[in-house]
């Protein structure tokens, strides 16, 4: 129930194969196949193309080259080309697995990154815009056969398997890029010190859900967005205080704060004294 596969007839194959956009990588068969109890499969002298089972749920083992592997879920593996293998979902738990077959003239060079990959069976992360994009594949191969349509098909095609194949690369450049994005946030604040703005103001500026900015923010830096604000905002305030003639009220201002009573609440939360008394200590 719910199984679906598609195997493009040899006519299409031999137009992938030559054509500008597609003969660098086109897909030949693919499919998907939930709780696939009884699925086995031996090919003494291999497929002739690679091979990507993607495995969501369930389990199933996967012999290559008299290597086995245990597939989980949330685990993928690529089977080279021309290679013997044999693979069956696990009798008791059988596997649902999304896969594909596919090469072209980059295929083999796909193949040799992802079998240098120390990290190949790692679990990939659950996102369902791959599904999707599985899905998008599937419903274009299955609908007609016009160039432009397959040229895109398989352009997705390729992307759905780098996302896999590069995986590592992928998530070290996402941790880099959340990364920066608290860096951008950490600039923007402290440019704004004057305004009073709140977690949706800076979720706006900056495209985000405040739920997503909150919980990024605070597992890099320990703070709440607005936490963290006030907090600068209350040591640019101990700059006022120490270096300029300026009056607590003059500073709330200064600081985005148009009642200077509520002002030297939150000073004294963050820096422990009101600001009359940091004043006074400072000599002013």
């Amino acid at each position: 129930m719910g199984q679906k596969m598609i195997v493009l007839p040899e006519s299409i194959k031999e137009k992938l194969k030559t054509h500008i956009v597609t003969k660098s990588f086109y897909i030949t068969d693919i499919g998907y196949y939930p709780n696939a109890n009884y699925h086995f499969r031996t090919r003494k002298k291999g497929a002739d193309e690679f091979i990507l089972i993607y495995c969501v749920q369930g389990q199933g083992k996967i012999k290559i080259a008299g290597e086995q592997i245990i597939l989980l879920p949330n685990h993928f593996v690529v089977i080279p080309k021309k290679t013997a293998h044999e693979y069956r979902a696990d009798q008791f738990n059988p596997w649902s697995i999304y896969w594909m077959h596919f090469d072209g003239i980059i295929a083999q060079n796909i193949f040799d990154r992802y079998r240098l990959n120390p990290n190949k069976y790692e679990i990939v992360p659950v996102d369902g815009n791959r599904i999707d994009q599985f899905n998008q594949i599937f419903r274009i191969l299955s609908s007609d056969y016009v160039m432009p349509r397959l040229e895109y098909a398989n352009i997705l095609g390729l992307n759905f398997l780098t996302s896999f194949v590069f995986l590592e690369i992928d998530r070290v450049l996402q941790i880099n890029n959340r990364i920066d994005l608290v860096d951008n946030i950490i600039d923007f604040l402290m440019k704004n010190l004057d305004k009073s703005l709140k977690s949706d103001d800076i979720a706006k500026e900056f495209n985000y859900s405040p739920s997503y900015l909150f919980n990024l923010f605070k597992k890099r830096t320990g703070y709440s967005l607005i936490h963290f604000f006030n907090l600068k905002k209350s040591q640019k305030a101990c700059e006022y205080l120490s270096y300029t003639d300026l009056s607590i009220k003059e500073i709330s201002y200064n600081m985005g704060f148009q009642d200077p009573l509520y002002f030297s609440r939150l000073f004294k939360r963050y820096i422990g004294i009101s600001p009359k008394a940091y004043k006074i200590k400072q000599g002013g």
